[in-house]
């Protein structure tokens, strides 16, 4: 079965345009069952059957993976069988009768209101990297954007006089998202007065620039929001991803629809927004208590 990993990798890749990091992890995934199935005398796909499938999602729990990791390998296997039937290499889909291993929709961690203002608040000054900071803090609340897709803004997606920006999400997926007043003021600070500056050969593309001038790395970003959220006296665990969750619980707190908050988020389903409707059905709590009159 090993033979058919290298071309559905390259399928991923060119066929569907994932990430490098998308791929690594699915790599992962397909070798620890391509394993399974060679100790298991699966030499070609047609000697996978369903329960052999079944039985490699138990030998996963047994070895203590969660319930998420499962599920991310079945997801794996099914695109990988999917794939062989496609393209001829077999005549069945082992996985299309198995369902996922349920998950708990875990809420990942989320900024209050006033932690948000403080975080924003914390690159204090007018040099290059504290305007700098301040624009791609308010940049990532103010849309929702992935860090992957911050540090992948050119200038040319930028577009500040009409309010938007065009971002290119997983499976290289475009998508226009408004940017707001003060993220777009922070920009157009950073844009007109540090940037220039900063491009030391003039002819760098990328939006978010280093001190040095090179482009910014997910990386230098991430350190970058941990050292403003010290500053700021954010003591729970923070990460670019914070910032995500917080814009689409914020958004659906004052009253956003879950549907728009899909679209902005880039979610291709909405089964993947829906970790969110918690906050839907807080907010109808408090206005069940506060206006009902046996609330």
């Amino acid at each position: 079965m090993n033979q058919y990993l290298d071309l559905f990798l390259s399928y991923l890749l060119v066929e569907k345009g994932l990430s490098r990091n998308t791929l690594d992890a699915y790599g992962r995934d397909m070798t620890k069952y391509l394993d399974f199935l060679e100790r298991r005398g699966c030499g070609e796909p047609s000697a996978v059957t369903a329960a052999v499938v079944v039985d490699f999602l138990a030998t996963l729990k047994e070895s203590g993976l969660g319930a998420r990791s499962r599920a991310r390998a079945l997801s794996a296997a099914r695109m990988f069988h999917r794939f062989l039937l496609v393209e001829g290499y077999a005549e069945a889909n082992p996985t299309a009768i198995i369902e996922a291993p349920r998950t708990i929709g875990k809420l990942p961690q989320v900024l209050t209101g006033r932690e948000v203002e403080a975080l924003l608040a914390a690159p204090a000054g007018e040099g290059q990297l504290e305007v700098r900071d301040r624009a791609m803090l308010e940049l990532l609340y103010a849309t929702g954007l992935r860090v992957s897709e911050l540090v992948a803004l050119k200038l040319r997606d930028v577009n500040l006089a009409a309010g938007y920006l065009m971002a290119f999400g997983k499976g290289g997926k475009e998508r226009l998202v408004p940017m707001g007043e003060s993220a777009c003021g922070a920009v157009a600070r950073y844009v007109g007065g540090m940037r220039p500056a900063m491009d030391r050969k003039g002819d760098n593309p990328y939006l978010f620039l280093t001190r040095l001038g090179d482009r910014m790395t997910r990386q230098a970003f991430w350190n970058i929001i941990k050292k403003r959220a010290r500053e700021a006296g954010i003591r729970k665990p923070i990460s670019p991803h914070t910032l995500r969750h917080s814009f689409a619980t914020h958004l659906l707190e004052n009253g956003a629809d879950l549907r728009s908050v899909q679209t902005m988020l880039g979610h291709a389903d909405l089964s993947t927004t829906q970790i969110y409707t918690h906050v839907t059905r807080e907010r109808l709590k408090r206005l069940h208590e506060q206006f009902h009159p046996r609330g």
